[in-house]
């Protein structure tokens, strides 16, 4: 009994004496790189990624990326995300949503590469609203193509600018079942930007002034200087104050009055007006893209036309898209009581649903239970149990008409053979007066 505990606890240390062979996690998604060709000589890389088991075909999600120089996972540097890593939240929702039976593209935006590479500078100052939705729609006929996607379950995902998109191909193309809005905008561009540049510096200014009384100290600004991510706020200090001499003084043209103060209304407010004024004029280098935007029906006004479900995800910290615009979405829908639309909000999210500290907001990764809330919706069986009502109803329609087209031909040709034998009849026995006119005018018989 001793001898064989002994060998036991050799057999033990020897195996563990041995380096382990590394292990690999189980690959649970598969991905296929494919290239969309845009028209006119213009192509881009897409990725593909579907369930790593079974055959399919899954349902199809498409996702449609915000405004920028964006590739294909919506890269973010380490700058913005506040993390120190840079966040890819579109290869974040392919790949949660591919491991959990979906299959998802995703493509570089027209003149863009990994890492929002920028690869062609001409293309991407011309480009237009139209020209991304046309890009959009490309890349939902190369997705519906695919072997492993369901063309009868197909998804839009829009993200910020991408939630303008994605209501209007669904307008135009009933193919699409389902749309997600994430950080969704109401307004018109325009509206967007000048609370992006002008309302939210102002907000955080007040929040800075200390002691309410409309004007920034140098101490004051300074403060915040020790507040985490500070340089991702809507005025960060390092770009208001500045200590070249040893002292802490105001950027030259910051203090106009020289009074040793930034008057939040009566200085901060005209320059932060003049910055919206020349990014939204023929000055800047974003024009194109800009004016083909302000031309656009609001979100708003177009929302109700679209017959797809509709789900809403919106931070309620999102200082880029504010939650007052999902609630306006939200109204319109229900003012027009439409069939089936859902709104869920995240307290202390942003827009890129990564927790936010108040008007500083970092872009990190979106947070795992935003995903699940994202999964439980698309799969939802109410949902399908609507699209097979609404196919049914769509069936019995056209099984009504097809029967009501049935019996007007029966009727016809029931009421033509009575004639026909009344005539022949007629022609048999000899026609009276009367009969041979009525022949005459029928058959024009001479």
């Amino acid at each position: 009994m001793k001898k064989a505990m002994i060998a036991g606890i050799l057999v033990v240390a020897i195996l563990f004496s041995f380096p382990l062979a590394p292990t690999h996690a189980q690959e649970t998604v598969s991905r296929r790189d494919l290239v969309i060709d845009f028209g006119n000589g213009l192509t881009t890389d897409a990725q593909l990624t579907y369930p790593a088991v079974g055959d399919g075909p899954f349902p199809g999600v498409l996702l449609v990326h915000g405004s920028g120089s964006t590739d294909m996972d919506e890269y973010l540097p380490p700058l913005v995300t506040g993390t120190g890593e840079p966040s890819r939240p579109f290869l974040q929702i392919a790949e949660y949503l591919s491991e959990r039976g979906f299959t998802v593209l995703r493509y570089n935006k027209r003149g863009i590469g990994l890492n929002g590479t920028v690869l062609n500078q001409d293309v991407v100052v011309n480009t237009t609203f139209q020209d991304l939705k046309g890009d959009a729609e490309k890349a939902l006929e190369v997705l519906m193509q695919q072997p492993e996607v369901d063309a009868n379950d197909i998804t839009i995902i829009g993200h910020s600018e991408g939630t303008a998109m994605a209501p209007r191909i669904a307008i135009e193309d009933l193919r699409v079942k389902k749309i997600v809005l994430m950080s969704a905008y109401a307004q018109n561009l325009s509206e967007i930007i000048y609370f992006q540049l002008v309302d939210r510096a102002i907000f955080y200014a007040e929040e800075v002034d200390s002691n309410h009384d409309g004007l920034l100290s140098i101490q004051e600004v300074h403060t915040t200087m020790g507040v985490e991510n500070v340089e991702l706020s809507p005025l960060p200090p390092n770009l208001l104050i500045e200590n070249s001499t040893g002292e802490w003084l105001w950027y030259p043209g910051l203090d106009a009055d020289e009074d040793g103060f930034f008057s939040i209304h009566e200085e901060l407010k005209p320059l932060e007006i003049q910055a919206f004024e020349w990014f939204t004029t023929s000055e800047s280098p974003w024009q194109k893209w800009l004016q083909s935007h302000f031309a656009l029906d609001t979100n708003l006004a177009v929302i109700g036309n679209v017959s797809a479900s509709i789900l809403i995800l919106q931070g309620e910290g999102d200082t880029q898209a504010p939650v007052e615009q999902a609630f306006l979405l939200e109204q319109r829908l229900t003012e027009i009581k439409h069939p089936d639309h859902t709104l869920i909000t995240y307290p202390g999210l942003g827009h890129t649903f990564y927790p936010t500290d108040g008007w500083i907001q970092p872009l990190g990764p979106i947070q795992e239970y935003v995903l699940s809330d994202l999964v439980a919706w698309l799969k939802d069986p109410d949902r399908t149990v609507r699209y097979l009502r609404s196919a049914l109803d769509e069936s019995t329609t056209v099984a009504y008409i097809a029967i009501g087209i049935a019996t007007i031909a029966v009727i016809v040709a029931v009421v033509t053979t009575f004639f026909r034998r009344q005539d022949s009849k007629m022609i048999e026995e000899g026609p009276s007066q009367k009969q041979r006119n009525i022949l005459i005018n029928r058959y024009k018989i001479n």
